[in-house]
């Protein structure tokens, strides 16, 4: 094990950021808590973009907003069995689930203009998508066990990873560090990042504990609305004190806390000053999260294998590891790439595909971006993945799909008939 150096620089259990007027952490905390009328049209589910569930702490709802092109209205609904609802062969079984958080939920779009949708459409078989926006590695693998228990069971298992999904598996209420997109707008419509089940490390042990919703039933949900008890609740949260602390939104950390995290996970950080730490501490988030992930994977691969289902784990970051990759060769996340190949997972990486793709336009990285992104995939942007995606689904798939049985007669011979092209 390595040593490691804590360099402290404070007298007391806490480092002060000197840039001055920034909160502690805990008047953030009870500055940042919903307020009742939010939790009532939440609960009230007519319109909400999530629905309260007592053990995922929310799933997707059916809502109509205006986030689509061309600020267009986008419908997302879902079914009532808790996917967003299938359009294209919905009455043949279904041998594909998908899990993940938004860009696998294709936030942003209309129910038909999902990646799962155009895929189904091509390969003449439906696809469920039980992606949820918001959720992390952790809730997703969580969904993913709760279905899987069902009806809804599926053979084949895509897990799809995006972006900050490693963090989020650590936070107990990511409400919190979302507040302000929470509270804009019409507050309550699209509340979402409550208290859910999350993974999270036991500082006296080092083990990673798998820790319940605490607020498993409506009623208790309202104990949101209480800053003592949301105090209380959070207040030991260390990722969520470093994700803030990396966002410039509190004065302080617990270095105490920080200096156990530091030792468990075997890393060499100096926090000398105010620089070292600010830096170090997004270091540490990452693998701390990094962590959890490769502890979540291994976990996922076991339940797969255990159970006979073939899984296919999705890695999509197009504003940390794309950007990063296009602009230096480098990504933040090789550590998890570098664990998926050396588990001999059955892995896609998109932000590669985006990478060769870029290189065919005189673009830069922002205009290039516009053609697919409106903060989450456009129609475009998912045509491009389902089709980016496919032949690797078509290689995975036994039997093949019905478009990629091989036959030996054509149902038609377009020759004569398509002028000018025999």
């Amino acid at each position: 094990m390595r040593v490691v150096l804590i360099l402290l620089c404070l007298l007391g259990k806490t480092a002060t950021a000197q840039t001055a007027k920034l909160p502690t952490f805990e008047a953030y905390v009870k500055g940042a808590i919903p307020n009742r009328q939010e939790l009532d049209i939440f609960l009230g589910g007519s319109g909400v973009w999530a629905k309260y569930d007592t053990q995922l702490g929310y799933i997707l709802g059916n809502s109509i907003p205006r986030e689509g092109i061309d600020n267009s209205l986008n419908i997302s609904t879902t079914d009532h069995k808790g996917f967003r609802t299938m359009q294209m062969y919905r009455d043949r079984p279904c041998r594909i689930n998908t899990y993940g958080n938004s860009f696998t939920q294709c936030q942003q779009v209309s129910d038909g203009e999902t990646w799962q949708e155009y895929l189904a459409a091509h390969l003449g078989e439906p696809i469920r998508n039980f992606g949820v926006g918001g959720y992390g590695v952790f809730q997703s693998y969580k969904r993913l066990l709760k279905e899987e228990n069902t009806k809804n069971a599926a053979d084949y298992l895509i897990f799809y990873i995006w972006g900050d999904d490693h963090v989020r598996s650590l936070l107990r209420c990511r409400y919190l560090a979302i507040k302000q997109w929470n509270q804009k707008n019409q507050p309550g419509f699209k509340f979402h990042g409550n208290f859910w089940p999350n993974l999270e490390m036991d500082l006296s042990s080092g083990r990673f504990i798998e820790k319940p919703n605490p607020l498993n039933t409506k009623r208790k949900l309202y104990k949101m609305t209480d800053t003592t008890w949301m105090w209380e609740n959070v207040k030991d949260d260390i990722a969520l004190q470093l994700l803030l602390f990396k966002n410039k939104e509190i004065a302080s950390l617990d270095l105490e806390n920080v200096q156990k995290l530091a030792k468990h996970l075997q890393l060499n950080i100096s926090l000398k000053d105010y620089a070292d730490l600010e830096q170090n501490a997004s270091y540490l988030l990452d693998q701390y999260s990094f962590a959890a992930t490769k502890h979540i994977l291994e976990k996922l691969k076991f339940y797969a294998q255990k159970n006979d289902k073939k899984l296919m784990i999705v890695l999509f970051d197009p504003y940390r590891v794309t950007n990063s990759l296009v602009e230096t060769g480098n990504r933040y996340d090789e550590e998890v790439v570098r664990y998926l190949q050396e588990g001999q997972f059955n892995f896609f990486d998109m932000n590669l595909i985006h990478v060769e793709d870029f290189k065919k336009f005189n673009l830069n990285l922002k205009d290039y971006y516009g053609r697919y992104l409106l903060g989450h995939y456009n129609p475009t942007g998912n045509h491009f993945f389902a089709y980016s995606i496919k032949d690797k689904i078509i290689q995975w798939l036994s039997p093949k799909p019905t478009t990629y049985k091989v036959t030996e007669d054509n149902w038609i011979d377009f020759k004569g008939y398509l002028q000018g092209i025999y």
